[in-house]
């Protein structure tokens, strides 16, 4: 589940696409802790397949309720991006900043950067020239994503130009080692 802030009216109407540059995945329980999905004055919950796709909409993991994984990530952001961990002196508030930058342009739409296939490492989510449709890259291959899991699997060729939807500093992360949780449909594609 994703965390933006809140992002909807009283009538539960979606009326911005963040309130806050701290984008974070949060687990879906948590303790004992219940809340009704769009509670007034609260953050709008958003639900996401599996971590690699949050990734790749520009979150990370929660420090509250994904304290592991958070602070996995918080090292291997670091380690990999060693010109932005100096920037940001190791506060995840400045980290936050420097991922919104990542994720959006000046004109709040989303950002893509162009790489090769064979530079990317699992976790990372693309698109193909001339389509809208995300891929996974896993496995020494690539799997179409759909909103209720991984529908098939391609192998293409390295050099393969691609639109990388992942922000460029958390391919650095997940190239270092973090490894996103991803759907159970990933494992059970077939070519």
């Amino acid at each position: 589940m994703g965390n933006r802030g809140c992002l909807h009216d009283e009538e539960r109407r979606v009326k911005k696409a963040w309130a806050r540059t701290p984008w974070v995945t949060c687990a879906l329980k948590f303790k004992d802790r219940h809340r009704a999905v769009m509670s007034p004055g609260q953050y709008t919950e958003l639900f996401f397949l599996d971590e690699a796709t949050a990734l790749a909409a520009g979150h990370r993991p929660c420090v509250t309720c994904r304290r592991a994984e958070y602070e996995a990530f918080k090292t291997l952001w670091m380690a990999a991006n060693p010109d932005l961990a100096a920037r940001s002196g190791g506060k995840i508030t400045e980290i936050d900043k420097l991922l919104h930058a990542e994720r959006v342009d000046a004109q709040r739409n989303k950002r893509t950067w162009s790489a090769r296939l064979g530079d990317l490492p699992d976790g990372s989510m693309v698109v193909f020239p001339g389509t809208r449709d995300p891929w996974l890259v896993w496995g020494g291959a690539v799997q179409a994503w759909t909103p209720k899991g991984y529908t098939s699997r391609k192998s293409m060729p390295a050099a393969t130009e691609v639109a990388v939807l992942t922000p460029p500093s958390v391919v650095k992360t997940l190239a270092q080692g973090y490894r996103p949780a991803v759907h159970p449909s990933a494992g059970a594609v077939s070519g």
